[in-house]
């Protein structure tokens, strides 16, 4: 048995976990260099956190949206939203 080995199973190929790996992937970019250091566990509440933050404003962008769309004369919101909703 070596010393690291549960450091180990949650370590891939290139030295990067896979906790950090999903917090890449949601962050669209490269994670500092620091979060490597950040336990797995800490990471996947990060990388939750930040899944639901974006969440969060895409529905506030779609009411936001929808609210704007009032504006428009009723007649026309049909082809607008489908204009800008495709």
């Amino acid at each position: 048995m070596g010393t690291g080995s549960s450091t180990d199973a949650r370590t891939g190929a290139g030295g990067e976990s896979e906790a950090l790996r999903e917090l890449t992937e949601a962050l669209g970019a490269p994670a500092p260099p620091g979060l490597a250091a950040v336990p797995p566990e800490e990471l996947g509440v990060l990388t939750r956190a930040l899944h639901a933050r974006r969440e969060t404003r895409a529905a506030g962008l779609n009411d936001a949206a929808e609210e704007a769309l009032k504006l428009v004369p009723a007649l026309a919101r049909g082809p607008v939203r489908r204009i800008l909703f495709r």
